[in-house]
């Protein structure tokens, strides 16, 4: 009954009901500040390996090769200029806003807060830095619903839920990974679980204006779900393999990749 409600959505609806799910989970994750004061390094290393894992295999299975499919479908232009020009345009924009917001990647001092400096407090600048990438898995899930609107042959229902059950299983691990540290910077349970869940309230934002970006201009489908690739990747490189590396747990983290690719490559493939 709830399945056949879904189905008859806009994809605007549909795409926000999928990322308040994405958002729900890292709450979630949060949560386990209220049972741990803190998380072991080898296990939070393995997370973030994992939510890297998702991400790559999100980026290809559910957004660049469909962007590619498109572009031949769409004719105009060679089918991998959308995709390499969105791709790129992705990760230049992730590289402005790392740019233009202050946030401090975890486990690092306050000193190497990365934009502008600011005196905002370490715990803002944690959340902020998660928050960042959490704007990219928005509107991942976003344009996915809004290429099944459009009618685009490659989507399909099924593949959008498979990417927002991926991001969000990926979601829950991350909300613990910054929930409980800020737990051992002096914060109250309830100042951690909230910091933490606020990490991933740019999920549904991003997401509706994803979808409504695709639905109002169907043309630059293949351009935003390779955009949505492109930021994704650089959240990858540039924070969270460099953080599951940084206290020599190397061989884990990439376990924790290679485990994290394998759910996402499974969901999409299965459920696709």
């Amino acid at each position: 009954m709830i399945i056949e409600w879904f189905k008859t959505q806009p994809a605007v609806i549909q795409a926000l009901i999928g990322t308040l799910f994405t958002w729900g989970l890292t709450a979630l994750g949060a949560g386990m500040v209220f049972f741990f004061k803190e998380i072991n390094r080898r296990v939070l290393d393995v997370m973030l390996g994992f939510a890297a894992g998702v991400m790559i295999a999100a980026s290809y299975w559910s957004l660049l090769a469909p962007a590619i499919a498109l572009s031949e479908d769409m004719g105009g232009v060679p089918s991998w200029v959308p995709a390499a020009v969105g791709f790129l345009l992705g990760a230049a924009f992730l590289r402005i806003s790392d740019r233009l917001i202050p946030h401090l990647h975890l486990g690092m001092p306050k000193k190497d807060a990365e934009g502008p400096k600011t005196s905002w407090q370490r715990s803002i600048l944690l959340v902020l830095a998660i928050t960042i990438h959490n704007i990219p898995e928005g509107l991942a899930v976003g344009v996915a619903f809004g290429a099944v609107a459009v009618g685009y042959p490659g989507a399909s229902l099924a593949a959008a839920v498979a990417l927002a059950l991926g991001i969000g299983i990926q979601n829950f691990p991350e909300g613990t990974a910054v929930s409980v540290p800020l737990r051992r910077e002096g914060l109250s349970r309830w100042k951690c679980f909230l910091y933490g869940q606020a990490s991933g309230i740019v999920e549904p934002i991003f997401g509706v204006l994803g979808a409504l970006a695709v639905v109002l201009m169907r043309p630059i489908l293949p351009y935003a779900l390779a955009f949505a690739a492109g930021a994704m990747i650089f959240v990858v490189i540039e924070e969270l393999i460099p953080e599951s590396h940084e206290h020599g747990n190397i061989d884990l983290a990439t376990m924790g990749v290679i485990v994290g690719f394998t759910v996402m490559m499974t969901l999409d493939v299965a459920l696709g």
